[in-house]
């Protein structure tokens, strides 16, 4: 009996962690202030959007990476005011430590100035997505 104990504790704290795990990837993560630094169309590659810009740090090998491309280049393809951009991390080590990425997919929530606003870790839903740049301003 006392030896199912552990087990039990052991057990339960995997399924609090699984759980919480699942929820928390893809949330949109808003930033309490925007001092962050500012992202510029030649850092991105790509032009910033006149309302927001979603960058998505990516790796090769990835498959929820390619999910989330897909999800953001089909988003983006209806909202003229909002861009995307792609960018491989593993070619982008510096900018990678420089805003601190810590798993990939990431995306980051831009302003129209090119600063930071917000983050989603992992494949958000599109409904995830669209709350996130209706609070970008």
């Amino acid at each position: 009996m006392n030896s199912l104990i552990p087990l039990a504790a052991v057990l339960v704290l995997a399924i609090a962690f699984g759980i919480w795990y699942r929820r928390s990837r893809g949330e949109f993560r808003r930033k309490r202030t925007a001092n962050g630094p500012k992202l510029t169309a030649e850092i991105i590659g790509a032009t910033l959007g006149s309302r927001a810009t979603m960058v998505q740090f990516s790796s090769a090998f990835c498959s929820p990476c390619r999910a989330t491309k897909a999800l953001l280049e089909d988003m983006v393809g209806k909202m003229s005011d909002v861009r995307y951009a792609h960018i491989d991390a593993e070619s982008h080590l510096e900018l990678v430590r420089k805003l601190d990425i810590r798993s990939t997919p990431t995306t980051l929530f831009l302003n129209s100035a090119g600063v930071e606003v917000g983050r989603a870790m992992g494949t958000p839903k599109r409904s995830q997505v669209i709350d996130a740049i209706n609070a970008i301003h």
